[in-house]
Protein backbone atom coordinates (compact mmCIF):
# COMPACT_ATOMS: atom_id res chain seq x y z
CA UNK A 1 0.00 0.00 0.00
CA UNK A 2 1.75 3.26 -1.18
CA UNK A 3 1.66 5.75 1.35
CA UNK A 4 -0.33 8.79 1.66
CA UNK A 5 2.08 12.15 0.97
CA UNK A 6 2.51 14.50 4.13
CA UNK A 7 0.33 17.05 4.56
CA UNK A 8 1.96 20.52 5.65
CA UNK A 9 -0.22 23.41 6.88
CA UNK A 10 2.14 26.77 6.41
CA UNK A 11 0.95 29.85 8.41
CA UNK A 12 3.22 32.62 8.57
CA UNK A 13 2.93 36.11 9.38
CA UNK A 14 4.98 38.69 7.01
CA UNK A 15 8.46 39.71 8.18
CA UNK A 16 8.52 43.01 8.94
CA UNK A 17 9.69 45.72 6.03
CA UNK A 18 10.71 42.81 4.20
CA UNK A 19 8.11 39.75 3.23
CA UNK A 20 4.62 39.80 2.99
CA UNK A 21 2.57 36.81 4.60
CA UNK A 22 1.93 35.42 0.81
CA UNK A 23 6.14 35.84 0.15
CA UNK A 24 7.20 33.78 3.02
CA UNK A 25 4.67 31.30 3.17
CA UNK A 26 5.96 30.69 -0.99
CA UNK A 27 9.38 30.52 0.29
CA UNK A 28 8.84 28.02 3.36
CA UNK A 29 6.93 25.82 0.67
CA UNK A 30 10.49 25.90 -1.68
CA UNK A 31 12.28 24.65 0.70
CA UNK A 32 9.88 22.01 1.88
CA UNK A 33 9.85 21.07 -1.59
CA UNK A 34 13.20 20.44 -2.30
CA UNK A 35 12.80 17.40 0.27
CA UNK A 36 9.40 16.21 0.08
CA UNK A 37 8.44 16.96 -3.35
CA UNK A 38 5.20 15.29 -3.13
CA UNK A 39 3.91 17.05 -0.04
CA UNK A 40 0.67 18.12 0.37
CA UNK A 41 0.90 22.02 1.04
CA UNK A 42 -1.81 24.30 2.59
CA UNK A 43 -0.76 27.69 2.05
CA UNK A 44 -2.30 30.04 4.74
CA UNK A 45 -0.48 33.72 4.80
CA UNK A 46 -1.77 35.28 7.61
CA UNK A 47 -1.87 38.93 9.12
CA UNK A 48 -2.41 40.11 12.40
CA UNK A 49 -3.51 43.84 11.45
CA UNK A 50 0.00 45.23 10.69
CA UNK A 51 1.82 45.53 7.07
CA UNK A 52 -0.62 43.59 3.96
CA UNK A 53 -3.86 43.32 5.63
CA UNK A 54 -5.51 45.42 3.33
CA UNK A 55 -4.37 43.44 0.56
CA UNK A 56 -4.91 40.20 2.50
CA UNK A 57 -8.68 40.57 3.01
CA UNK A 58 -8.94 43.03 -0.50
CA UNK A 59 -7.44 39.32 -2.29
CA UNK A 60 -9.68 37.01 0.67
CA UNK A 61 -12.61 38.49 0.01
CA UNK A 62 -12.82 39.21 -3.41
CA UNK A 63 -12.44 42.93 -2.88
CA UNK A 64 -10.26 45.73 -4.37
CA UNK A 65 -7.60 48.84 -3.14
CA UNK A 66 -8.63 52.44 -3.47
CA UNK A 67 -4.94 54.20 -3.73
CA UNK A 68 -5.13 57.45 -1.36
CA UNK A 69 -2.64 60.06 -1.11
CA UNK A 70 -2.14 60.77 2.50
CA UNK A 71 -0.42 62.08 5.59
CA UNK A 72 2.60 59.82 6.71
CA UNK A 73 3.86 59.85 10.25
CA UNK A 74 6.17 62.23 10.09
CA UNK A 75 3.82 64.79 7.92
CA UNK A 76 4.86 64.67 4.37
CA UNK A 77 2.36 62.93 2.19
CA UNK A 78 2.83 59.12 1.47
CA UNK A 79 0.57 57.22 -1.44
CA UNK A 80 -1.35 55.23 0.98
CA UNK A 81 -4.52 52.90 0.29
CA UNK A 82 -7.51 51.19 1.65
CA UNK A 83 -9.55 48.21 1.26
CA UNK A 84 -13.04 47.78 -0.19
CA UNK A 85 -15.20 44.70 0.25
CA UNK A 86 -18.87 44.02 -0.74
CA UNK A 87 -20.80 46.32 -2.76
CA UNK A 88 -23.03 45.40 -5.54
CA UNK A 89 -24.82 42.32 -5.34
CA UNK A 90 -23.12 40.97 -2.37
CA UNK A 91 -25.42 41.68 1.10
CA UNK A 92 -24.73 44.33 3.83
CA UNK A 93 -22.98 47.29 3.82
CA UNK A 94 -19.81 48.52 2.01
CA UNK A 95 -16.78 47.30 4.30
CA UNK A 96 -13.55 49.35 4.27
CA UNK A 97 -10.49 47.68 5.22
CA UNK A 98 -8.07 50.52 6.81
CA UNK A 99 -4.40 49.21 6.92
CA UNK A 100 -2.90 52.21 9.47
CA UNK A 101 0.44 50.57 8.75
CA UNK A 102 0.22 51.87 5.34
CA UNK A 103 -0.24 55.38 6.15
CA UNK A 104 1.48 55.43 10.11
CA UNK A 105 3.59 52.47 9.83
CA UNK A 106 6.97 52.30 11.57
CA UNK A 107 8.59 51.46 8.06
CA UNK A 108 7.23 54.56 6.76
CA UNK A 109 9.28 56.42 9.54
CA UNK A 110 13.09 57.12 8.20
CA UNK A 111 15.31 55.74 11.05
CA UNK A 112 17.01 59.17 11.27
CA UNK A 113 13.20 60.30 12.21
CA UNK A 114 12.11 57.94 14.12
CA UNK A 115 11.06 60.31 17.47
CA UNK A 116 7.59 58.82 18.54
CA UNK A 117 6.89 62.13 20.39
CA UNK A 118 6.36 63.95 16.99
CA UNK A 119 4.95 60.95 15.04
CA UNK A 120 1.08 61.06 13.83
CA UNK A 121 -1.62 59.04 13.11
CA UNK A 122 -3.73 62.14 11.41
CA UNK A 123 -3.31 59.94 7.82
CA UNK A 124 -5.26 56.87 9.72
CA UNK A 125 -8.16 59.43 10.25
CA UNK A 126 -7.80 60.55 6.65
CA UNK A 127 -8.17 57.08 5.43
CA UNK A 128 -11.45 57.02 7.35
CA UNK A 129 -12.45 60.14 5.74
CA UNK A 130 -12.18 58.91 2.41
CA UNK A 131 -13.56 55.71 3.06
CA UNK A 132 -16.65 57.40 4.39
CA UNK A 133 -16.73 59.51 1.36
CA UNK A 134 -15.93 55.98 -1.34
CA UNK A 135 -20.24 54.86 0.42
CA UNK A 136 -18.67 52.24 3.36
CA UNK A 137 -20.79 52.65 6.43
CA UNK A 138 -18.80 49.37 8.07
CA UNK A 139 -14.94 50.26 8.86
CA UNK A 140 -12.58 48.06 9.88
CA UNK A 141 -8.84 49.47 11.15
CA UNK A 142 -6.16 47.01 11.48
CA UNK A 143 -4.00 47.66 14.24
CA UNK A 144 0.34 46.74 14.10
CA UNK A 145 3.22 47.81 13.01
CA UNK A 146 3.08 51.48 13.78
CA UNK A 147 6.05 54.46 13.98
CA UNK A 148 3.26 56.37 16.26
CA UNK A 149 2.43 56.85 20.06
CA UNK A 150 0.14 59.47 19.44
CA UNK A 151 -2.92 57.55 21.26
CA UNK A 152 -4.68 58.08 17.92
CA UNK A 153 -5.31 62.41 18.42
CA UNK A 154 -4.12 62.68 15.14
CA UNK A 155 -6.88 60.38 13.49
CA UNK A 156 -9.39 62.56 15.40
CA UNK A 157 -7.96 65.98 14.38
CA UNK A 158 -8.42 64.48 11.06
CA UNK A 159 -12.06 63.52 11.57
CA UNK A 160 -12.56 67.10 12.71
CA UNK A 161 -12.14 67.18 16.57
CA UNK A 162 -9.82 70.41 18.11
CA UNK A 163 -8.08 69.16 20.03
CA UNK A 164 -6.16 72.19 22.46
CA UNK A 165 -4.15 72.98 25.42
CA UNK A 166 -4.85 75.71 27.96
CA UNK A 167 -4.79 78.51 25.72
CA UNK A 168 -6.73 77.39 22.78
CA UNK A 169 -3.89 76.83 20.81
CA UNK A 170 -4.25 73.71 18.41
CA UNK A 171 -1.74 70.57 19.57
CA UNK A 172 1.21 69.62 17.92
CA UNK A 173 1.36 66.11 15.92
CA UNK A 174 2.74 64.30 17.99
CA UNK A 175 2.38 62.22 21.61
CA UNK A 176 4.78 64.25 23.06
CA UNK A 177 2.50 67.58 23.09
CA UNK A 178 0.12 65.35 24.53
CA UNK A 179 0.51 66.48 28.08
CA UNK A 180 -0.40 69.59 27.15
CA UNK A 181 -4.10 68.96 26.07
CA UNK A 182 -6.72 70.44 28.04
CA UNK A 183 -9.68 70.16 25.91
CA UNK A 184 -11.37 68.27 22.92
CA UNK A 185 -14.10 70.09 20.73
CA UNK A 186 -16.19 67.17 19.34
CA UNK A 187 -18.51 69.71 17.26
CA UNK A 188 -16.11 69.26 13.88
CA UNK A 189 -16.33 65.60 14.06
CA UNK A 190 -17.26 64.03 10.71
CA UNK A 191 -21.14 63.38 11.08
CA UNK A 192 -20.76 60.17 9.40
CA UNK A 193 -19.43 58.58 12.09
CA UNK A 194 -22.26 58.25 14.02
CA UNK A 195 -24.17 56.14 11.26
CA UNK A 196 -21.11 53.79 10.61
CA UNK A 197 -19.58 50.62 12.36
CA UNK A 198 -15.97 51.17 13.01
CA UNK A 199 -14.38 48.03 14.22
CA UNK A 200 -10.58 48.30 15.34
CA UNK A 201 -8.93 44.93 14.81
CA UNK A 202 -6.47 44.61 18.32
CA UNK A 203 -4.13 43.10 19.96
CA UNK A 204 -6.09 42.57 23.16
CA UNK A 205 -2.38 42.55 25.40
CA UNK A 206 -1.92 45.98 24.44
CA UNK A 207 -3.41 48.67 26.68
CA UNK A 208 -2.80 52.09 26.51
CA UNK A 209 -1.51 53.58 30.41
CA UNK A 210 -0.14 51.87 33.65
CA UNK A 211 3.07 49.59 33.84
CA UNK A 212 2.31 47.62 30.59
CA UNK A 213 0.69 50.69 28.96
CA UNK A 214 2.00 50.86 25.54
CA UNK A 215 4.64 53.70 25.44
CA UNK A 216 6.71 51.76 28.25
CA UNK A 217 6.74 48.38 26.18
CA UNK A 218 7.10 49.94 22.44
CA UNK A 219 8.15 53.03 22.87
CA UNK A 220 11.88 51.89 23.07
CA UNK A 221 11.29 49.62 19.92
CA UNK A 222 10.10 53.17 17.95
CA UNK A 223 13.14 55.40 18.66
CA UNK A 224 12.12 56.85 22.75
CA UNK A 225 14.73 57.11 25.14
CA UNK A 226 13.81 56.63 28.63
CA UNK A 227 13.16 60.18 29.61
CA UNK A 228 10.35 60.34 25.94
CA UNK A 229 8.78 57.07 27.52
CA UNK A 230 7.76 58.87 31.00
CA UNK A 231 7.28 62.01 28.70
CA UNK A 232 4.94 60.08 26.28
CA UNK A 233 3.27 57.99 29.38
CA UNK A 234 2.18 61.22 30.65
CA UNK A 235 0.51 62.65 27.72
CA UNK A 236 -1.44 58.85 27.71
CA UNK A 237 -2.88 59.40 31.29
CA UNK A 238 -3.88 62.80 30.55
CA UNK A 239 -4.97 62.12 26.88
CA UNK A 240 -7.17 59.19 28.06
CA UNK A 241 -8.89 61.55 31.28
CA UNK A 242 -9.82 64.25 28.66
CA UNK A 243 -10.99 61.69 26.04
CA UNK A 244 -13.48 60.17 28.84
CA UNK A 245 -14.80 63.38 29.96
CA UNK A 246 -15.01 65.37 26.61
CA UNK A 247 -15.66 62.50 23.53
CA UNK A 248 -16.77 59.23 25.16
CA UNK A 249 -20.41 60.53 26.71
CA UNK A 250 -21.35 61.27 23.36
CA UNK A 251 -20.43 58.00 21.75
CA UNK A 252 -20.47 55.98 24.81
CA UNK A 253 -23.74 53.13 23.71
CA UNK A 254 -27.16 53.22 25.52
CA UNK A 255 -26.69 50.48 27.90
CA UNK A 256 -23.76 49.61 29.93
CA UNK A 257 -20.44 51.23 31.38
CA UNK A 258 -18.37 53.06 28.93
CA UNK A 259 -14.86 51.30 28.01
CA UNK A 260 -11.99 52.21 30.22
CA UNK A 261 -9.99 53.61 28.12
CA UNK A 262 -6.41 53.46 30.34
CA UNK A 263 -6.64 49.91 30.62
CA UNK A 264 -9.25 47.91 28.62
CA UNK A 265 -7.95 45.40 26.32
CA UNK A 266 -6.65 46.62 23.10
CA UNK A 267 -6.81 50.68 24.10
CA UNK A 268 -2.78 50.76 23.83
CA UNK A 269 -2.91 49.14 19.81
CA UNK A 270 -0.87 51.18 17.47
CA UNK A 271 0.25 53.29 20.10
CA UNK A 272 -3.06 53.65 21.70
CA UNK A 273 -4.83 54.68 18.56
CA UNK A 274 -7.32 51.46 19.88
CA UNK A 275 -8.00 54.27 22.88
CA UNK A 276 -8.59 57.30 20.56
CA UNK A 277 -11.34 55.26 17.83
CA UNK A 278 -12.60 53.66 20.63
CA UNK A 279 -13.81 57.76 22.36
CA UNK A 280 -15.70 57.65 19.07
CA UNK A 281 -17.60 54.68 19.40
CA UNK A 282 -15.24 52.21 17.95
CA UNK A 283 -15.24 48.43 19.15
CA UNK A 284 -11.98 46.96 20.02
CA UNK A 285 -12.15 43.35 18.92
CA UNK A 286 -9.19 40.54 19.34
CA UNK A 287 -7.69 40.89 15.96
CA UNK A 288 -7.80 36.98 15.55
CA UNK A 289 -11.42 37.32 15.60
CA UNK A 290 -11.94 39.32 12.94
CA UNK A 291 -8.68 38.83 10.42
CA UNK A 292 -9.12 34.75 10.64
CA UNK A 293 -12.81 34.64 10.03
CA UNK A 294 -13.72 33.12 6.84
CA UNK A 295 -10.31 31.17 6.46
CA UNK A 296 -11.35 28.27 8.33
CA UNK A 297 -8.23 28.09 10.13
CA UNK A 298 -8.95 25.44 12.72
CA UNK A 299 -10.02 22.82 10.23
CA UNK A 300 -6.95 23.33 7.40
CA UNK A 301 -4.41 23.36 10.77
CA UNK A 302 -6.37 19.95 12.25
CA UNK A 303 -6.40 18.37 8.65
CA UNK A 304 -2.09 18.61 8.51
CA UNK A 305 0.42 15.98 10.05
CA UNK A 306 2.34 19.51 10.89
CA UNK A 307 2.57 22.68 10.25
CA UNK A 308 5.02 25.23 10.06
CA UNK A 309 4.63 28.68 11.10
CA UNK A 310 6.96 31.99 11.14
CA UNK A 311 7.94 35.72 12.26
CA UNK A 312 10.42 38.06 11.82
CA UNK A 313 11.26 37.96 15.44
CA UNK A 314 10.96 35.19 18.50
CA UNK A 315 11.12 36.62 21.61
CA UNK A 316 8.86 36.77 24.76
CA UNK A 317 6.11 39.04 23.33
CA UNK A 318 5.77 35.89 20.63
CA UNK A 319 3.08 35.11 23.72
CA UNK A 320 1.31 37.73 23.92
CA UNK A 321 -0.85 37.61 21.06
CA UNK A 322 1.81 37.06 18.18
CA UNK A 323 0.88 34.68 14.82
CA UNK A 324 2.84 31.89 16.20
CA UNK A 325 1.54 31.69 19.55
CA UNK A 326 -2.37 31.74 18.02
CA UNK A 327 -1.18 29.46 14.93
CA UNK A 328 0.13 26.96 17.96
CA UNK A 329 -2.58 27.73 20.12
CA UNK A 330 -5.20 26.12 17.57
CA UNK A 331 -3.12 23.26 16.19
CA UNK A 332 -2.22 22.22 19.97
CA UNK A 333 -5.69 22.04 20.20
CA UNK A 334 -6.19 19.64 17.10
CA UNK A 335 -3.13 17.66 18.23
CA UNK A 336 -0.77 18.72 15.66
CA UNK A 337 3.13 19.38 15.96
CA UNK A 338 4.00 23.16 15.08
CA UNK A 339 7.29 24.00 14.14
CA UNK A 340 8.56 28.10 13.56
CA UNK A 341 10.93 29.72 11.67
CA UNK A 342 12.00 32.87 12.50
CA UNK A 343 14.30 35.52 11.71
CA UNK A 344 16.20 36.19 14.94
CA UNK A 345 15.28 34.06 18.58
CA UNK A 346 15.54 37.18 21.37
CA UNK A 347 15.17 36.70 25.20
CA UNK A 348 11.98 33.99 26.18
CA UNK A 349 11.72 32.89 23.35
CA UNK A 350 11.23 29.86 24.84
CA UNK A 351 8.19 30.64 26.39
CA UNK A 352 6.25 29.67 23.08
CA UNK A 353 6.67 26.40 23.98
CA UNK A 354 4.05 26.36 27.00
CA UNK A 355 1.31 27.52 23.88
CA UNK A 356 2.03 24.65 21.87
CA UNK A 357 5.40 25.34 19.92
CA UNK A 358 7.67 22.39 19.42
CA UNK A 359 10.70 23.59 17.90
CA UNK A 360 12.02 26.13 16.85
CA UNK A 361 14.66 27.64 14.59
CA UNK A 362 16.39 31.01 13.37
CA UNK A 363 16.51 31.23 9.81
CA UNK A 364 19.97 33.44 9.87
CA UNK A 365 23.09 31.27 8.16
CA UNK A 366 25.86 33.65 9.61
CA UNK A 367 26.01 36.97 11.58
CA UNK A 368 25.24 39.83 8.69
CA UNK A 369 23.93 43.22 8.93
CA UNK A 370 20.43 43.85 8.94
CA UNK A 371 20.30 45.31 4.94
CA UNK A 372 21.57 41.98 4.28
CA UNK A 373 19.02 39.98 6.02
CA UNK A 374 16.27 41.56 5.09
CA UNK A 375 17.40 41.78 1.17
CA UNK A 376 17.58 37.96 1.40
CA UNK A 377 14.73 36.67 3.55
CA UNK A 378 13.40 34.38 0.97
CA UNK A 379 16.51 33.10 0.53
CA UNK A 380 17.33 32.56 3.81
CA UNK A 381 13.61 31.18 4.70
CA UNK A 382 13.57 28.42 2.00
CA UNK A 383 16.98 27.40 2.78
CA UNK A 384 15.83 27.17 6.40
CA UNK A 385 13.18 25.22 5.98
CA UNK A 386 14.97 22.70 3.79
CA UNK A 387 17.03 22.23 6.52
CA UNK A 388 14.28 21.76 9.13
CA UNK A 389 12.88 19.30 6.77
CA UNK A 390 15.72 17.07 6.61
CA UNK A 391 16.60 16.80 10.22
CA UNK A 392 12.68 15.95 10.45
CA UNK A 393 13.42 13.27 7.96
CA UNK A 394 16.71 11.85 9.43
CA UNK A 395 14.51 11.75 13.03
CA UNK A 396 11.86 9.49 10.63
CA UNK A 397 14.99 7.27 9.57
CA UNK A 398 16.09 6.99 12.93
CA UNK A 399 12.51 6.19 14.61
CA UNK A 400 12.29 3.23 12.23
CA UNK A 401 15.71 1.73 12.63
CA UNK A 402 14.83 1.95 16.64
CA UNK A 403 12.28 -0.92 17.66
CA UNK A 404 12.19 0.87 20.88
CA UNK A 405 11.06 4.10 19.37
CA UNK A 406 8.05 5.49 19.14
Amino acid sequence: MTPRPHRIAIAPSGFKESLSAARVAEAIATGVRRVVPDAELDLIPLVDGGEGTAEALALAGSGRLVPVTATGPVGDPVASHFALLGGGTTPGPLTAVVEMAAVAGLALVPPDRRHPGATTTYGVGELIRAALDSGARRILVGCGDSGTSDGGAGALQALGARLTDRHGRELRPGGGSLHELEHIDPSGLDPRLAETELLVACNPYNVLCGKRGVARVFGPQKGATPAEVELLSAGLERLAAVLTRDLLPAFAPPAGTPVDLRTAPGTGASGGLGAGLASVGARLLPRYDVLLDGLDLDARLARADFVITAEGALDHQTVRGKIPAEVARRAQAAGVPVLVLAGTIGPGAQDVRAVGVDAYSAILPAPMTLVEAIGRSGEFLADASERAMRIMALGTRLTRLDPLAA
